[in-house]
């Protein structure tokens, strides 16, 4: 009698723990969704902003033109998807419809910005900012920024991890490779995404972790653009007193939401 009791005893704890734990689950995954691309009292009192609504495009535009490329970027669960390119549908003539990179349009000069992002398998992206317009036209191809790149990547199976430290996820494209302790989830999870702009100084930060921090004007700094693909644009290297956010369009399926900016006092 007293086993039997005890396991009576067990197997209802057992079953309101997994009650409880799935309720908390449940709220917890409610209270995400109600909460994404939103603001909260003490962020609004903080100074941020919200760049994107979850429901339009509202504010952002292709690069070099005045509306989003067809069918490239879309909405879909609260999140702006760059639709991989073969899946975009074609034009009458069968040709492919151009993509393109997105940029918020209004520049913004020292700021922090927050944003979630996620990739599907295999696919590369990245966050592009210190951005001139006149100067990413001016360079093959228009419809390309020319800036710095927080990189976004499936680490795994996209070719650029295995080129280069420097070219994975979290990292300054082509400059500076992330920290060993700043890791991407697993892909088609979420990741928190984080770029300090502020003077000369920046940062990256992959889920809650820095991944990235450098000094610009310094001969470390120049040596490194001077020995990127970036050495034969001396523009590039410039601090400009303003510039665009941009999204890269890789041709890949990546998800992007939670763009939040507040700008900061200059150090």
């Amino acid at each position: 009698m007293n086993n039997m009791f005890s396991k009576s005893i067990f197997l209802m704890l057992f079953v309101f723990t997994l009650t409880a734990c799935s309720g908390n689950e449940a709220t917890e995954a409610n209270r995400n969704e109600t909460s994404l691309n939103s603001l909260t009292n003490e962020e609004r009192e903080a100074g941020w902003e919200l760049l994107f609504d979850g429901n339009n495009l509202n504010g952002w535009r292709g690069l070099g033109i005045q509306n989003i490329p067809e069918g490239h970027w879309i909405i879909e669960d609260g999140s702006i998807r760059k639709v991989a390119s073969d899946d975009v549908a074609r034009a009458d003539d069968g040709q492919p419809v151009g993509g393109g990179d997105i940029l918020y349009d209004q520049p913004f000069e020292n700021y922090e910005f927050s944003f979630e992002w996620k990739v599907s398998p295999g696919a590369n992206s990245g966050i592009k900012y210190n951005v001139s317009e006149e100067l990413s036209l001016s360079n093959s191809p228009e419809t390309a920024a020319l800036g710095f790149e927080y990189q976004v990547l499936d680490n795994n199976l996209h070719p650029d991890a295995e080129n280069d430290p420097n070219r994975t996820a979290g990292g300054l494209y082509d400059l500076i490779p992330p920290s060993s302790y700043a890791k991407p989830n697993p892909v088609g999870s979420w990741n928190t995404g984080r770029i300090v702009f502020n003077g000369n100084r920046g940062e990256h930060w992959l889920n809650g972790k820095l991944s990235v921090e450098y000094e610009l004007n310094t001969y470390m700094m120049d040596r490194l653009i001077e020995t990127s693909k970036y050495g034969d644009n001396p523009d590039f290297k410039i601090r400009r007193k303003d510039g665009y956010i941009v999204i890269q369009d890789h041709g890949d399926d990546v998800w992007y939401r939670n763009l939040k900016i507040r700008e900061l006092t200059q150090e």
